[in-house]
């Protein structure tokens, strides 16, 4: 029975309600019959403090309202689209003192002495009304009407421009991530798949732990990483599977070091932005396979901060030549353009090219601040 009363209750307070006002301007009607009450009301009580007679000049807005509606629209829908947002100042000029002065003439010299006088005010018109003053007056007034409708029309045609420009940015933006994203899984692959077809060659044990390996990294890739961002946890998890694949690979003739610190609870990430550095230490350091090869990997969290440096030996001058090639992969390249469209001022990548070491450093804000700015 509690819950009913509740409910009824929750009822009657949403009947009572007052209405949104967003929902009231969604409707363009009630929009201009707002707009126009309003101006009847404020230059109705504005004459009629001036001539001491409300009643006089709220007749008088209302018998000249028809004829200054009429103009305003026409204005809106056909003079500034048609000559004004096509740069046509000239002629938009020509029209506007045209229809203006017509109508400033018609409410001066036939609705004032044969209408508004006659019926309204009979006593407060004058022969003052109409003089040439009088007309200027009336056609500067009425250009107040044409200006606020005017900017009001350009107002809405910028709006539109700036949302059209927007979402054609943002669909831009999400193609060339598709894209690049795209890029990086049969990148990947590709290099993933020579390994096991190493260790296959090989005869190794390794073969059957390795596909099993792979078929993880498959399922981060194929359901993971069309996500937005993923838990830091599950980018770093992937990275070690990643290494232990080359640690089947290589087995004693690389030194492999992989390193973590900090609390990475909470901290999300772009999917797929770590590995390619990893990806290229090792295509690219150690493929050669020569002794003595080594591989560093370091990965520090503080707060809201991420860190990864990674290094990779020259052992010879073929590794040397690879680490020279790294720079303009495919790999690196596509990371560095995601980095760009993802965390803009968020990051700082340095690249250090060294006779005998190749390292990449990349410094990360993962805030939730860095992903709004």
């Amino acid at each position: 029975m509690e819950v009913k009363l509740n409910a009824a209750s929750a009822a009657n307070t949403s009947a009572w309600s007052f209405p949104d006002v967003r929902n009231i301007f969604q409707h363009r009607l009630l929009v201009h019959v707002l707009f126009w009450v309003v101006y009847v009301v404020f230059f109705g009580l504005l004459y009629g403090s001036y001539i001491d007679d409300y009643y006089n000049a709220f007749m008088v807005e209302l018998v000249e309202l028809p004829f200054k509606m009429a103009l305003v629209y026409f204005n809106m829908f056909y003079l500034v689209p048609t000559f004004l947002l096509t740069r046509r100042y000239l002629e938009f000029g020509v029209y506007i003192l045209l229809l203006t002065g017509a109508i400033a003439a018609l409410m001066q010299y036939v609705l004032l002495p044969f209408l508004i006088h006659p019926f309204f005010c009979p006593t407060t018109c004058t022969q003052d009304n109409l003089t040439l003053y009088r007309f200027v007056k009336n056609m500067v007034n009425i250009n107040y009407l044409v200006a606020i409708s005017a900017t009001m029309v350009l107002l809405r045609n910028w709006y539109q421009h700036q949302q059209s420009a927007r979402m054609l940015s943002q669909d831009k933006l999400e193609a060339e991530l598709k894209f690049l994203k795209g890029q990086i899984h049969p990148h990947f692959l590709f290099n993933t798949l020579n390994s096991l077809y190493s260790l296959t060659l090989k005869k190794s044990d390794n073969a059957p732990e390795m596909v099993l390996k792979l078929s993880g990294l498959m399922d981060y890739m194929l359901y993971d990483a069309n996500a937005e961002k993923v838990p830091l946890e599950k980018e770093l998890n992937y990275i070690r599977n990643y290494i232990d694949l080359e640690r089947m690979r290589y087995g004693d003739r690389v030194d492999i070091s992989f390193t973590e610190s900090g609390s990475i609870l909470g901290a999300n990430i772009a999917p797929m932005m770590l590995l390619p550095f990893v990806e290229n230490a090792f295509k690219h350091g150690v493929s050669t396979e020569t002794e003595n090869a080594w591989v560093r990997i370091d990965v520090k969290v503080q707060e809201s901060n991420l860190s990864l440096r990674v290094e990779n030996c020259k052992c010879t001058e073929k590794a040397e030549r690879s680490a020279k090639e790294m720079a303009s992969g495919i790999g690196l390249k596509n990371v560095c353009r995601r980095l760009e469209l993802l965390y803009k001022d968020a990051y700082s990548l340095e690249i250090e090219d060294e006779p005998e070491v190749y390292a990449v450093h990349l410094e990360l804000d993962l805030s939730d601040k860095a992903d709004e700015d």
